[in-house]
Order: structure tokens, then C-alpha cells, then sequence
């Protein structure tokens, strides 16, 4: 696109975010080439940018369709147009947003990251030359993140036992942990042996530490209940030491437990049910991490798998 100059109400806007919003100058950077896509476009019609059309506009985004932007860059340009035209009505300006009912197509959602089986099982079994009692709790973190499927404010939030300010607990004779979830809904969630084990070694670790009369299973140096970031903190730090290939933090070993059992089992409900997910929906992303899983075994093993 040949190099377009803004219009003395589109840098005054520019202005205003600048000093008022205090934007990132990489987002002033993207609103400002988004400004003056919107002006090109309407000197190459020899429209008025102040008596724009709905159905104009329509026909710019139609454009940008046209240059294959994806639907993240289509929904910042959108973003900016609407702001622009949302702070000249603010003046009086405009007498309507012509960007208003525009909205950028849906990105695909994601995959989530999972490990390998052959990683996540190293980064259990990994033990730090380091303090004992910082190694008993890191390892107990894993257990229950990659054994359980945990959320990370699960397993912040369990306590030795059950009281009535309890939001989950663990039960060790029962080999299980309660826990509450999304949505205040309240579910059971198996312990394996490795995390039983990994609890029994931490709890003979944990007077060290705790504070007295601290409810809390997971505590940090200064005696109170571990926080949702001193846990991520713990993980990276032993996910570092395991060499691991990837950036690990607590939901992607979640996503791994959820992965790996159904590899294994093939039952998506009872993944459902360990998870948590109130929505099977939620749950059915896994099928595809599972497919992704298939494939690769596929193309490395089969020999009709790869092009002579």
C-alpha cells in the first residue's frame, strides 16, 4: 500500500491514546498503519471518512479479506476504525460508528501444549541437588499437576484435612483429593502412587517450613499457603533443571494428563469427569491432541507413511 497521509482528526486520535490511554507505542504502531488503511481506502473511492457508510465500511473489510490477513490482524484494524469513529461521536463529530456491527472471523482455537510422555515423565522423576525440603515440595507439585490434572488454584487450594473453610483436601487413605473447581463444583480426583508417595515424602518435610496452625498441604519458606506463582516459580525452576524442550507452567501439565489418559484409555467421559469440565465440548479438544498424537506415530512408522 503506497504511504497514505493521516487526516488531522486521525492524529489527534493518535495524540489522545498516546497521552490519555498511554497505548504501547507497538499498538499506536498498528493503529497507526490500520488509520491509514481506512484512509486509502476512501481516496481510492473518493469517499468521506466523516460520512462513511456501513456498507462502505463493509466493503473496506472486504478488502482486507482480500489480503489474506488473519482474523487477529483483521480484528485490530477493526478495533482501531471503531475507536476512531467511537471518539469523533464522543464530539459530536459522526453521526453514527459505520464500524459498529463489523466484527473479524473467529480464530481457530488453539491446541493446547501437552508433553510428550517421555518428558513428562522424566520431569517427575527428576530430583535437584538442592535443599530437601525445596525438592519434596517441587516434586509434589508435579506429582499432582501432571498425576492428577490439577489446576494450578486446585492445588494451591488443598488443605491437610477437611475443615469448614476447607475449598479441597486431601484423603490420603482413600488415595484421592477433593477439590473445587470452576464454578464452585466440587469433585473427587484420584491420587496415583507415585503422588501418594511424593505427598508422604513433603509431609515429612513440611514442619520445616510450615507455619504453626497453617492449614495449607503446600506452604513456602515463610510458613504460609503457597500462591498460584511461587508454584509456577517451583515448576519452571525443576522444569529448567529436567532440561526440558519447552516452556512448562501448570496448566500445560494438566493438558498433558488429560492428553496421555486418553491416549491410553480412549474414554473421553471419564476424562470429562477427572477434569472437571462441566461441558464434554471442552473436554473434545484432547481428541485432536490424541489425532495429532496418531499422526506423528503414523508417519514415522508406516510405510506407506512418507513419499518415495
Amino acid at each position: 500500500m503506497p504511504p497514505v497521509s493521516l487526516t488531522d482528526e486521525q492524529q489527534r486520535y493518535l495524540d489522545f491514546l498516546r497521552v490519555q490511554r498511554r497505548l504501547a507505542e507497538r499498538t499506536l504502531i498498528l493503529y497507526t498503519d490500520a488509520l491509514r488503511r481506512l484512509t486509502a481506502f476512501a481516496a481510492a473511492e473518493d469517499l468521506d471518512l466523516m460520512r462513511l457508510s456501513t456498507h462502505q465500511a463493509r466493503r473496506f473489510l472486504a478488502k482486507l479479506h482480500g489480503e489474506r490477513l488473519g482474523p487477529r490482524s483483521l480484528a485490530l484494524i477493526l478495533s482501531a476504525w471503531r475507536g476512531w469513529y467511537r471518539w469523533l461521536g464522543q464530539d459530536g463529530k459522526v453521526d453514527a460508528n459505520p464500524i459498529t456491527d463489523l466484527r473479524a472471523p473467529k480464530q481457530g482455537k488453539p491446541l493446547p501444549k501437552a508433553l510428550g510422555v517421555d518428558d513428562a515423565v522424566r520431569l517427575a522423576d527428576h530430583h535437584q541437588d538442592q535443599d530437601p525440603v525445596a525438592e519434596a515440595l517441587a516434586a509434589c507439585i508435579v506429582e499432582l499437576l501432571y498425576g492428577s490434572g490439577l489446576r494450578v488454584s486446585e492445588l494451591v487450594g488443598l488443605d491437610l484435612r477437611h475443615h469448614p473453610q476447607s475449598a479441597g483436601w486431601i484423603v490420603p487413605d482413600a488415595a484421592e483429593a477433593q477439590v473445587l473447581g470452576k464454578g464452585s463444583k466440587r469433585r473427587a480426583v484420584p491420587l496415583g502412587a507415585p503422588a501418594l508417595a511424593a505427598i508422604r515424602q513433603w509431609l515429612a518435610q513440611r514442619p520445616l517450613w510450615a507455619a504453626e496452625g497453617e492449614p495449607a498441604l503446600l506452604v513456602g519458606p515463610r510458613g504460609a499457603r503457597l500462591t498460584a506463582d511461587q508454584a509456577r516459580k517451583r515448576l519452571k525452576q525443576r522444569a529448567l533443571a529436567a532440561g526440558m524442550p519447552t516452556h512448562v507452567h501448570p496448566h500445560m501439565l494438566r493438558h498433558s494428563f488429560a492428553s496421555h489418559l486418553l491416549q491410553s484409555s480412549g474414554d473421553l467421559r471419564g476424562v470429562q469427569e477427572l477434569l472437571g469440565h462441566a461441558n464434554i465440548s471442552t473436554t473434545q479438544i484432547y481428541t485432536r491432541l490424541d489425532f495429532q498424537h496418531l499422526a506423528k506415530v503414523y508417519d514415522a512408522a508406516h510405510p506407506r507413511a512418507k513419499k518415495k
